[in-house]
Order: C-alpha cells, then sequence, then structure tokens
C-alpha cells in the first residue's frame, strides 16, 4: 500500500500543494506557509499522510506526517 503524500513545491504563481503525479495542484498560495496550511488540510481531510516541503530551487528540505497517518518515527522530540 503506497503512502498518501503532498509535496509543496515552488510553482509559477508562488508555491502549491501538489500530489506526485497529478497535473493540477490540489492547491496554490503566494507563500510557502499558506501552501502548507493548504497541505495539512487535504491531507487531515484525506485520511493523514505525508507533507513534503521543499525548497525554492526544488530540493526537498522537510517532511512531516499529518494524522491520523503512521510517522515512522516511534521517539517524540
Amino acid at each position: 500500500m503506497s503512502r498518501k503524500a503532498i509535496h509543496v513545491v515552488p510553482s509559477a504563481d508562488g508555491w502549491a500543494a501538489r500530489r506526485p503525479n497529478a497535473q493540477r495542484s490540489s492547491g496554490n498560495a503566494s507563500t510557502q506557509a499558506e501552501a502548507m496550511k493548504i497541505a495539512r488540510r487535504v491531507l487531515g481531510n484525506d485520511g493523514g499522510g505525508e507533507m513534503r516541503i521543499h525548497r525554492p530551487n526544488g530540493q526537498m528540505r522537510a517532511a512531516d506526517t499529518i494524522a491520523p497517518g503512521n510517522d515512522p518515527r516511534k521517539s517524540k522530540g
């Protein structure tokens, strides 16, 4: 079973929350923080998953598990 994911990536108009291999984004925003809020909302409504955040150059910088998804890291902190 594949894990649900949304990538927060730079776009022509600012930032986009986009699923892998999708032709259209789930949402667009002028700032990265706004796109992250969109990604959290979409994943939360979809049952959880991974939010992967990219830098302006496209390189991935962070990942976050959105509840009720399963966090692969067992410890807190």
